[in-house]
């Protein structure tokens, strides 16, 4: 589920026969719950909404999800390895790993 940029995770308990969600990429904590479809999407936008507004009441940015920036520590054989290879390919370490992630994520979703 995606609203105003914000990611949400859906998790169905069967136990309670209830969906419930939370918003992803964020460290501050914000969660939904429905027993139909409509349900959940409206309350993941209520949720969403409500997380925005407090932000706003309390003088505070809300985080933005997923800037697109991760630290990734590897060890130091393996970053010469992708940085000679970079080079090799007259790219930047940082096109090359993209071009790897992505590779390797359709490979995993297939």
């Amino acid at each position: 589920m995606k609203y105003k940029g914000y990611v949400g995770h859906v998790e169905y308990d069967d136990e309670a026969k209830i969906f419930h969600g939370e918003v992803l990429g964020i460290r501050d904590v914000v969660t939904f719950q429905g027993t139909s479809v409509s349900e959940l999407e409206q309350a993941f936008k209520d949720s969403v909404n409500d997380y925005l507004a407090f932000c706003k009441q309390r003088c505070e940015q809300p985080e933005k999800p997923f800037s697109g920036k991760f630290n990734v520590r590897v060890p130091p054989d393996l970053h010469a390895k992708l940085s000679i290879e970079a080079h090799v390919h007259r790219e930047s370490l940082n096109s090359l790993i993209i071009k790897m992630l992505q590779a390797g994520l359709r490979e995993a979703i297939s």
